[in-house]
């Protein structure tokens, strides 16, 4: 009914159906005789401030921010609004939402406008977002000074494109922003993807612009969406993790400990290093250690030889050569096990920072340690191994995880501003359950 009303007065309407369940902004300037407006109203929830035009006798609205409550959002005129999530870099527990008007009539040369669809949500990005001015995550989506937007890993649907080679209708993989849409500027086109090289995107390696086409991607399945948005890119990181540990690692090394053990990117790491321990001919135990909370479900993976809670550090076995991975970045645990360890520990390699609390109240004293960054690893493995081999590898090794994750976690949706919000919320608090993976939707 609403499309018909629409239509019959103007005849340039376009409706875009979404999955939502938050009242969604309608940018218009809408003029209807009282009778269509009474329909509307009664049919469809559709709420307008308005007020009776003196020159007309129509009844127009007093703003051009409308909204409605039925998963519909109104395009008029090739203009849309969309939300985005933006966070305090001050302080990280402090979010709004910001709405950005874009014009599809003025979408430049070479650009292209996403509709992002979907995109998962885990510890990992509060990584992101911790480390954001560390390791140059905010640079990627730009906000106005103070504030910053969360990157996520998620699909998106070509809305309009200025490109050639590059459909409206398209299905995308990549690296985008807590946004409902997004422009980017199109570069590098290939069958299998293409590259966002906008000016305003602070990059800090290709690994993050590189969008992947679902049409052409071996790796897609549309039936497996939600674990490869929430896994598949943290695997990456520990697929070229367990590569750089067995390209350093040696038979001196007797245990390999990793942190934050029930999160994804550690648990994906502990799979790969107990799959290759016997083909590397060595020996070393792969152990696990995590909250008293996550213990169970750590164990249940199959992925340590050994699992310990934070407060069961005295089991560990010191004596031995080990390395310590850390995900987790609580840095009163490592200085701990550095100083029990002692010449014992022949390397600690921090990885991520999943444990928020305890970036807030770190301990006096001096880590001995080396940074991980993933797409240096991922860019010397590609040089090395030429793009189809790594592809392949990476391929093999995702398809021996993936039975693995399916098995052990369960799918949770999210859907509008404020589940979205309330979902970064539990993030930073520490609380979301490892066993979910979790599906958001603007």
């Amino acid at each position: 009914m609403l499309s018909e009303t629409l239509n019959k007065y103007f005849g340039n309407w376009k409706l875009e159906t979404s999955v939502v369940t938050e009242r969604f902004l309608i940018c218009a300037l809408v003029l209807l005789p009282r009778s269509e407006v009474t329909k509307l109203l009664n049919h469809t929830g559709l709420f307008m401030p308005i007020q009776k035009d003196d020159v007309t006798g129509k009844l127009k609205p007093l703003i051009s921010t409308y909204y409605f409550s039925t998963g519909v959002t109104l395009m008029a005129a090739n203009l849309l609004t969309s939300p985005q999530i933006w966070v305090d870099k001050s302080n990280l527990s402090k979010t709004k939402v910001m709405e950005q008007e874009i014009n599809l009539e003025t979408l430049g040369t070479g650009e292209v406008l996403l509709k992002i669809d979907s995109f998962g949500f885990s510890a990992n990005n509060i990584t992101y977002a911790l480390l954001g001015d560390k390791m140059g995550y905010w640079g990627f989506f730009q906000a106005q000074s103070g504030w910053g937007i969360v990157p996520v890993w998620g699909f998106a649907t070509v809305l309009k494109s200025n490109v050639a080679g590059i459909a409206s209708g398209e299905r995308v993989f990549g690296y985008l922003p807590m946004a409902s849409h997004w422009v980017i500027c199109a570069d590098k086109i290939s069958p299998t993807g293409f590259f966002d090289k906008h000016p305003l995107r602070k990059s800090i390696s290709p690994v993050y612009d590189n969008y992947l086409r679902c049409a052409q991607d071996p790796g897609y399945d549309a039936s497996k969406e939600a674990v490869q948005m929430n896994i598949r890119p943290l695997f990456m990181t520990s697929f070229v993790l367990d590569d750089f540990v067995a390209e350093h690692i040696d038979s001196t090394v007797q245990s390999i400990v990793l942190t934050s053990a029930s999160s994804k990117t550690a648990y994906g790491s502990a799979h790969l290093l107990l799959k290759h321990k016997a083909a590397r001919g060595l020996t070393y135990s792969v152990i696990g250690l995590t909250s008293s909370a996550n213990k169970t479900f750590t164990e249940q993976l199959g992925c340590y030889d050994q699992v310990l809670c934070y407060d069961e550090l005295q089991q560990l076995d010191v004596q031995q050569g080990t390395w310590i991975l850390d995900f987790a970045g609580n840095k009163n645990v490592l200085l701990k096990l550095q100083a029990d360890y002692a010449d014992n520990l022949q390397r600690m390699i921090f990885i991520g920072a999943t444990d928020v609390q305890a970036q807030a109240n770190k301990a006096e004293g001096q880590l001995v340690g080396e940074v991980f960054f993933a797409p240096a690893q991922v860019k010397k493995r590609i040089q090395q191994w030429g793009q189809q081999k790594f592809a392949e590898q990476y391929a093999q090794a995702w398809q021996s995880f993936l039975q693995l994750v399916e098995n052990n976690v369960d799918e949770v949706e999210y859907c509008g501003v404020n589940a979205i919000q309330a979902i970064y919320q539990q993030a930073l608090a520490g609380k979301l359950s490892n066993q979910n993976i979790n599906v958001i939707k603007f």
